[in-house]
């Protein structure tokens, strides 16, 4: 048992003038959470300046989150629900298909996977990379 489906994803070769305004990511996030019938509680959308765009929906099952740059055609991307997975399923195609980018990296991890089994304490430590030294 699961209590949620969380999915991430990065989206490359999506058209810059779709990630350069927030408007139409505005429309894209907001028309996902109406078609997987998901439960607006907020939402909040910030404008970069010259271009790029950030936001994040507040949902009674989580959250939508997107964060652009339009000079790599790259769209990075959050969907976190409890309930149904179906909905977080809907809600990311419905973004994919309107996105439309040439190449995905996707992953779905299942959210409380042990909630049943309070013995069970796994915990993987994260490895942090090393980092890169200047010249």
């Amino acid at each position: 048992m699961t209590v949620g489906i969380h999915i991430i994803a990065d989206m490359y070769g999506v058209d810059p003038e779709v990630l350069a305004r927030v408007e139409y990511m505005k429309e894209i996030f907001e028309g996902a959470v109406k078609f997987a019938k998901l439960s607006k509680i907020s939402s909040d959308y910030y404008q970069f300046r010259p271009q790029g765009a950030s936001g994040v929906i507040l949902v009674a099952e989580s959250h939508l989150s997107f964060h652009t740059w339009p000079e790599y055609g790259l769209a990075t991307l959050d969907i976190y629900t409890c309930g149904d997975p179906e909905q977080a399923e809907k809600a990311y195609q419905y973004i994919r298909d309107r996105l439309r980018p040439e190449r995905v990296d996707m992953m779905k991890i299942d959210r409380g996977v042990n909630v049943e089994n309070e013995e069970t304490n796994i915990e993987i430590p994260y490895k942090r990379k090393k980092p890169v030294e200047a010249n």
